[in-house]
């Protein structure tokens, strides 16, 4: 046996050699995470934003009502390909080596799924995978190309080549949940099971699912108060980005040609509507697919056995400072939704503020598996909160993010990092590409930004002149070193 394992770590490449199987528990948990692509908290009704009275979202609101909701899961750098790789790593970028959207997942690498299989977990892997290089490490997969399509997507399934892509008719997240429900069912039933279901949904372009395309026809959205912001006072950097509602926006992002008299104020205005129309018509296909995943487990059998994860791979800006997307170290595409579910575990109903990264979910699923974590991953197992819905007296009290792809060309994000607290986020916008694959050599000046918020969640104004807030920026600063210096983070 022990020639056996010994066997598979070769084969697997050993990155993570201390990574070696102990002693399991009797029963283990299957694992369900679900992650949708661009999922901004605020368009959960369970969120409570100022969203809440239009928002159709009744099964992931189920789900938290049954399970715990964090308010602070938090990301590393905010972006599709590093969040991605973040998840399966347990690590920062830096050390990874998926930096940017132009980076790809090193094969050889050894991930959260080789360490569950070799726990003896079944794990497969459908829907947006977007790490260039095929899946390793599961038992099965099938993906997406790229970003994929929503309507009649193409897939690509283990043991095919790049280009035997499989056509199926209908909507993506309908299609990536047929396939899941599919696995399940002809799943080895002696093991317990990891499945990453990955939606393409709510990703740019937003295009609807056919049946939701009028959902919103006659609802009027409400407005972020921050959408009509001159960003007086933010970094002047922000002003030459581009990913301003309206401004930014074209006729596939709207559904419909832009009035070629509209300007400024009005543009925006007019153009929020139709972007937050598309856009959460196309969580609506999510939530209801999130429902008949949910369903499967209970006609099953399966939901008292089962942790459930919902998630996103980031956040998203939904109108706030007038903007779209993501990539800044603003809330909203700092954060990301997070719900988990364990009947009999899970305190139901418990809302949590514990700072969660995503590179916690590895050595959560490990923890759960009775897998040794690696000491090369950086997130740490929230299984205790979880279980308990209270945060330890041990756990962080501050993270680190970090974007690297700066002035990338298509929106014009500077590359920054920086550290947030239960309170503060200190900002260092350093002006510089370092020669990152996909960013530009745009240099300017450094800029920093702190924002208390606590007094200023909207994160309107920076106070980091402030010399009321002299001390604190000289703590925060102190803290960001801290953390680079442990991360060992250096360029």
């Amino acid at each position: 046996m022990r020639r056996f394992v010994l066997a598979m770590l070769v084969v697997a490449g050993l990155a993570f050699a201390p990574a070696l199987v102990h002693a399991q528990p009797t029963k283990r948990p299957n694992i369900l995470y679900i992650m949708s692509d661009d999922h901004a908290s605020a368009a959960i009704g369970a969120y409570g934003s100022w969203l809440k009275n239009v928002l159709r979202t009744p099964n992931i609101d189920k789900l938290a009502a049954q399970g715990i909701r964090f308010t602070s899961g938090v990301v590393t750098n905010s972006i599709c390909t590093p969040s991605r790789a973040a998840l399966l790593t347990g690590q920062y970028s830096h050390v990874n080596g998926v930096y940017t959207l132009a980076d790809q997942m090193d094969p050889k690498r050894v991930h959260v799924a080789h360490l569950l299989r070799m726990a003896g977990y079944q794990t497969a892997l459908i829907g947006k995978w977007h790490l260039v290089t095929d899946p390793q490490g599961f038992d099965y997969w099938n993906i997406l190309p790229g970003q994929g399509r929503y309507i009649d997507p193409q897939l690509r399934r283990l043991g095919t080549k790049p280009k035997e892509l499989k056509l199926y008719k209908g909507y993506s997240e309908d299609t990536i949940t047929d396939l899941s429900l599919e696995w399940l069912k002809g799943r080895d039933k002696d093991k317990p099971f990891m499945l990453f279901c990955h939606f393409k949904a709510p990703h740019r372009p937003w295009d609807p699912a056919p049946r939701f395309q009028d959902l919103y026809k006659d609802v009027t959205i409400p407005e972020p108060p921050s959408l009509q912001d001159k960003l007086e006072g933010r970094a002047k950097i922000l002003k030459q980005t581009k990913n301003v509602v309206g401004e930014h926006m074209n006729k596939t992002d709207l559904g419909v040609p832009i009035p070629k008299d509209l300007k400024g104020e009005a543009l925006r205005t007019w153009a929020y509507q139709h972007y937050m129309k598309r856009y959460l018509s196309c969580i609506a296909a999510v939530d209801e697919n999130v429902g008949r995943l949910l369903e499967f487990l209970d006609k099953e059998g399966l939901a008292q056995d089962t942790i459930v994860i919902y998630t996103s791979d980031q956040g998203f800006l939904l109108g706030e400072h007038g903007f779209y997307d993501k990539r800044l170290m603003d809330e909203p595409c700092l954060t990301t939704p997070l719900i988990v579910r364990y009947p009999g575990n899970t305190p139901p109903g418990t809302v949590n503020d514990s700072m969660v990264l995503n590179i916690d979910h590895a050595p959560t699923f490990l923890d759960y598996a009775g897998a040794k974590i690696p000491a090369d991953m950086h997130g740490k197992s929230y299984k205790g909160i979880v279980e308990g819905g209270k945060t330890p007296a041990d756990w962080r009290k501050s993270i680190y993010y970090r974007y690297y792809m700066h002035m990338d060309g298509a929106h014009n994000i500077p590359a920054s990092y920086g550290v947030r607290t239960d309170r503060y986020t200190l900002v260092y916008y350093y002006g510089k590409a370092l020669g990152m694959k996909g960013a530009r050599d745009i240099p300017h000046e450094p800029e920093w930004e702190l924002f208390d918020r606590q007094k200023d969640p909207g994160q309107m104004r920076s106070v980091y002149a402030d010399p009321a807030y002299a001390t604190t920026v000289r703590e925060l600063k102190a803290e960001l070193e801290r953390l680079r210096k442990e991360l060992k983070d250096d360029k």
